[in-house]
């Protein structure tokens, strides 16, 4: 009779440890959530992969590599393109605005963050690179 015992309590003694152990699995919130379903576009007359690539923020390359495109310029009206999830560039950062103090210059700001000077003259809209004011605002692209 004390065998009988013994087994009887190792097989509740290991249901009970199932148990537990299913019990934390649920409390550390693993979950078998299913992929995402791919996303499928229908090409349009006139469309490329350039802006079928900004459209899902991805790259040109990810679509043609996804799609067994070895000629990224060869794509066609009524193509179906499988748009691969992830691998898209991140989110653009927040700009930065410069208020021009007396006695700066395009170059200067150019160099205090480490843009080219043509490039904060393109995002503001400036013609003459000479020509900026003391209290003007600027995008530091």
């Amino acid at each position: 009779m004390n065998e009988r015992n013994a087994t009887w309590k190792s097989k509740v003694s290991l249901v009970i440890v199932v148990l537990i152990l299913f019990q934390l699995l649920l409390a550390t919130g693993v979950s078998y959530a299913a992929p995402p379903a791919p996303i499928w576009h229908y090409v349009r007359w006139g469309e490329n992969l350039t802006n079928i690539a900004w459209r899902y923020g991805t790259t040109i390359w990810a679509i043609a590599n996804a799609n067994g495109i070895a000629n990224i310029n060869r794509i066609y009206a009524g193509q179906w393109l499988r748009i691969p999830a992830g691998g898209g560039y991140p989110p653009p950062p927040a700009p930065t605005y410069y208020i021009v103090q007396w006695g700066d210059t395009l170059s200067g700001i150019a160099w205090r963050y480490g843009r080219s000077v043509w490039a904060i003259a393109n995002a503001n809209g400036i013609w003459n690179i000479h020509l900026i004011y003391a209290g003007q605002r600027l995008i530091i692209p």
